[in-house]
């Protein structure tokens, strides 16, 4: 298989003059709108099983929890599948993996079993952390370093459009005005006619899961046979390579430790802001069948955002400013709908995607940039950080269940803060 090096000028290269470098944005394009269709039926499927699974506030959240905690789990491995397979035939493997679990949504299904579902989102979450290892280094190091960011954009637009469909798609085939009626009706029902209405309700997610099934198995068997190159993470220019010299590991690059924890906290405040705002507009009395778009705002909005980074980044503004302006924007909506109530603070929700849009894009330049030969490890630690959206997400329904779904959004501000100090000295930070 061909081998591409890291570019570390504005030359593309071979790929431009062989179209290969087209092929590959595509072929990764397509990866990052499946396992953001996958990612963010969450969002829906919280409020939904919730009610099915009859579970409070707090073990709902454990849908996240278990999704994302998979990252932290699996990301250590990834790095051993990858050198094992290589990035494309890796990638193969990954959505094979995620299609296991999809699979598992059936037998939960008919069982009303939420430890099953739990289970299911936890190995999709294992494909997807083999997914993303390889991936975002892919499409980092793929061309010019100092367009990275606007890579990245692209791959978010593939990926947020998807998380705006999620919803909708998954939406058309369960029964949420039904959903509505029963969550106020189930209390008084009998027990026998209780159990038979939410298996009903639960059996609905069977359909769009055997499709999700199917289209992984075609999309893994497309990613085998495709012409995709494969990268040499390894390869280090001379500059690099000499302020690499002894440094031995991964934990030897501060800016990249504290990138790590950026990134977990930007994955979890991302995932609070997306998989709760249905809920949130329920608490409102919204009906599901109107809340179920809330969640596609917010991807809208981050589309958006992204739009802005094609354009801007580099030409207008460096990826690290990108990241400042972002994280303002964070405090500013955060504040915005905890100081607001109604559609108004649902909005602000929302407009968290703008904030969010780009700290994904810049924060992975930012955190693998000088790391070489370090790159397949570094990648591996950046996935782990994505276990944000575990704990972060569940320490917000514990607040919500506590105080209320509106004071529990208060735990997005500090994290929002590290991360604007991240994007004004903590990437430049090299010596340890």
């Amino acid at each position: 298989m061909t081998k591409v090096a890291p570019s570390t000028n504005s030359k593309t290269g071979q790929e431009n003059a062989s179209g290969g470098y087209m092929r590959s944005i595509i072929i990764i394009g397509a990866l990052f709108f499946i396992f953001g269709f996958v990612t963010w039926l969450n969002s829906l499927l919280i409020p939904y099983l919730e009610i099915a699974c009859e579970l409070t506030k707090f073990q709902s959240f454990f849908v996240t929890f278990a999704f994302y905690i998979a990252y932290l789990v699996m990301a250590p491995l990834s790095t051993r599948v990858l050198t094992k397979f290589g990035f494309k035939n890796g990638m193969s493997v990954a959505l094979v993996v995620m299609a296991v679990g999809a699979a598992l949504f059936i037998p939960a299904a008919m069982t009303r079993v939420y430890l099953m579902f739990l289970a299911g989102l936890f190995i999709i979450g294992c494909g997807l952390a083999i997914l993303q290892t390889a991936s975002n280094p892919y499409i980092t190091i793929l061309g010019p370093a100092e367009s990275a960011a606007k890579r990245i954009s692209i791959m978010g637009i593939c990926n947020k459009m998807a998380g705006a469909a999620a919803p909708i798609i998954l939406g058309f085939f369960l029964n949420l005005e039904d959903a509505d009626k029963l969550k106020s009706e189930v209390l008084g029902m009998t027990d026998a006619a209780r159990e038979a209405a939410l298996n009903e309700m639960a059996l609905q997610v069977i359909p769009p899961y055997i499709g999700i099934v199917v289209v992984l198995l075609i999309l893994g068997y497309w990613i085998y046979r495709s012409s995709l190159p494969e990268i040499d993470t390894d390869a280090e220019d001379e500059t690099v390579a000499a302020a690499n010299t002894g440094k031995k590991s991964v934990f030897a690059f501060p800016h990249l430790l504290l990138g790590v924890f950026s990134l977990f906290l930007y994955v979890g405040v991302e995932v609070i802001a997306v998989d709760s705002i249905i809920s949130y507009g329920v608490s409102y009395d919204i009906a599901l069948t109107t809340a179920q778009y809330f969640a596609s705002a917010t991807m809208v909005a981050m589309v958006v955002g992204y739009i802005i980074g094609i354009i801007a980044i580099p030409k207008y503004i460096k990826q690290e400013n990108a990241l400042k302006f972002c994280a303002i924007l964070g405090i500013a909506f955060s504040l915005g709908a905890i100081f607001t109530s109604g559609y108004v603070s649902v909005g602000f929700i929302a407009l968290l995607g703008l904030a969010n849009s780009l700290m994904w894009p810049a924060i992975w330049p930012l955190a693998l940039a000088d790391l070489g030969r370090f790159t397949k490890a570094a990648s591996s630690l950046l996935v782990m950080g994505i276990a944000g959206g575990a704990i972060l997400p569940l320490v917000y329904g514990a607040l919500a269940d506590i105080i209320n779904s509106q004071q529990a959004y208060w735990i997005m501000v500090p994290c929002y803060l590290f991360i604007l100090y991240y994007a004004m000295a903590g990437h430049k930070i090299r010596t340890r």
